[in-house]
């Protein structure tokens, strides 16, 4: 597994009430609390604030967004703070998604449809990539993505390690 250290990039320096918050959450965070929260009004440094912690931890970190939308604005913005390490996007893969349902007043059935996207898919390839090879990883995802994985066990057994340059017989792939 590849050892990199988290390198925070920034121009600016924590100011306010940030280097309370971020002393209090990295405290928090080695004492195993299992539960925090970082309140703030929008445009206050909360994302900069959860980047300092991240660095002064140096550990894999997974930051959950309510929404699509606020999860791409703090990938964004991590993947600015964290320009040489793993920002990875982990969101649902569905442009589209309806659920079976039954309307009992037609007596109408309606099945299950969605519409996958291929280009969010790789990005949660590439997130659970990430984490299998690497240590300065920081993912961030929306609650609803966690929600049905598979068994990394089975992803761990799919990968097919080649290398360049080394011979492979066809049939043994």
């Amino acid at each position: 597994m590849q050892e990199t250290r988290f390198t925070l990039v920034t121009d600016y320096q924590p100011a306010g009430d940030q280097p309370a918050a971020i002393a209090r959450l990295v405290e928090g965070l080695q004492d195993g609390l299992a539960q925090q929260t970082l309140l703030g009004v929008t445009g206050s440094g909360k994302t900069f604030t959860i980047a300092n912690v991240i660095d002064r931890l140096q550990r894999p970190a997974i930051v959950l967004a309510p929404n699509k939308t606020l999860a791409a604005q703090l990938y964004g913005e991590l993947k600015g703070f964290f320009p040489n390490n793993a920002v990875e996007y982990f969101v649902s893969y569905y442009d589209y998604y309806q659920p079976e349902a039954y309307v009992p007043a037609s007596d109408t059935f309606i099945e299950k449809d969605a519409s996958v996207n291929e280009h969010i898919e790789q990005m949660r390839l590439s997130a659970t990539k990430a984490l299998l090879e690497r240590r300065d990883v920081i993912i961030v995802a929306t609650v609803s993505s966690i929600y049905g994985l598979g068994d990394p066990d089975a992803y761990l057994k799919m990968i097919l390690h080649l290398v360049r340059g080394e011979k492979a017989d066809q049939r043994q792939i």
